[in-house]
C-alpha cells in the first residue's frame, strides 16, 4: 500500500514537472520590462521570452513576434532554448518510463526486480531532466539580476524576472523530487528482496540430514 502511494506520489510529481517544463519553454515571461523611473503611468509592458518578444500596450491587445534569427538572442536566451528542449524531451522520456515501471501496470514477460530497475531509470531522467531545466533559469535569472544592478545599463533596457522563471524553478523542484523518490524506493525494493531471499544456514544442512535418515530407514526396512 505504501509502495504503491509513493509509486503514484511520484508520477504525479514528474507530471506536473513535465507539464510545467513544456509550460516554461514555451512561455514569453522570462524577462519582463522594468518600472523603476518615477512616472507611474505605464504605457508598455515589455515581455522577451525564448521564441518571441510581445509588447502590451495600455487599453490595446498584446502583440507578439517571433524571433527572426537566433543570433537576435543574448547568449543565456540562445543556450536556454537549446537547454529547455533537451529537459523538456528527458522529462517525457522519463514519464513514459516511470509509466511502464510501475508497479500496477502489467506487462508481458516483466518481473518485480525488473520493474525495480525500470523505475530507477525513471529516477535518474527525472533528475537529469530537473537539473538541464534549473541551469538555464538560473543563468538567466542571474543575468536579469546583475544587469538591473549595473549602472552602466541603460534604464529602459532593464528586465525583471518573468513568471516563467519562478513556474520553471517549481518544475525543476517536482522533476528532481519525483527522481529522488523512484530512486529511493528502488534502493528500498532491493533491500526487501535481499531479506526475503536470504537462506538460513542451517536449513541446507537439515533437509540433507532428513533425507539421509530417511534413506537409512529404507535400507534397513528392505533388509527386514
Amino acid at each position: 500500500m505504501i509502495s504503491g502511494a509513493l509509486q503514484i506520489a511520484g508520477l504525479l510529481l514528474g507530471g506536473l514537472g513535465m507539464t510545467g517544463t513544456f509550460a516554461v519553454t514555451a512561455m514569453p515571461q522570462w524577462r519582463v520590462s522594468a518600472f523603476i523611473e518615477n512616472n507611474i503611468i505605464v504605457f508598455e509592458t515589455i515581455w522577451e521570452g525564448l521564441w518571441m518578444h510581445c509588447v502590451r500596450q495600455a487599453n490595446i491587445r498584446m502583440q507578439c513576434k517571433v524571433y527572426d534569427s537566433v543570433l537576435a538572442l543574448s547568449p543565456d536566451l540562445q543556450a536556454s532554448r537549446g537547454l529547455m528542449c533537451a529537459g523538456s524531451v528527458l522529462s517525457f522520456l522519463a514519464f513514459l518510463v516511470a509509466t511502464v515501471g510501475m508497479k500496477c501496470t502489467r506487462c508481458r514477460q516483466s518481473s518485480w526486480p525488473t520493474k525495480g530497475y525500470i523505475l530507477l531509470a525513471a529516477g535518474l531522467l527525472f533528475i537529469l531532466s530537473g537539473t538541464t531545466a534549473l541551469v538555464p533559469i538560473c543563468w538567466v535569472a542571474n543575468t536579469i539580476i546583475r544587469d538591473f544592478y549595473n549602472p552602466v545599463v541603460n534604464v529602459a533596457q532593464k528586465r525583471e524576472l518573468g513568471e516563467a522563471l519562478y513556474l520553471g524553478w517549481v518544475a525543476a523542484f517536482c522533476l528532481l523530487a519525483a527522481g529522488a523518490i523512484f530512486c529511493c524506493f528502488c534502493r528500498c525494493c532491493e533491500k526487501t528482496r535481499s531479506y526475503n531471499y536470504s537462506v538460513p544456514p542451517h536449513q541446507l544442512p537439515l533437509n540433507q540430514h532428513l533425507h539421509r535418515t530417511t534413506e537409512s530407514a529404507y535400507s534397513k526396512s528392505q533388509y527386514v
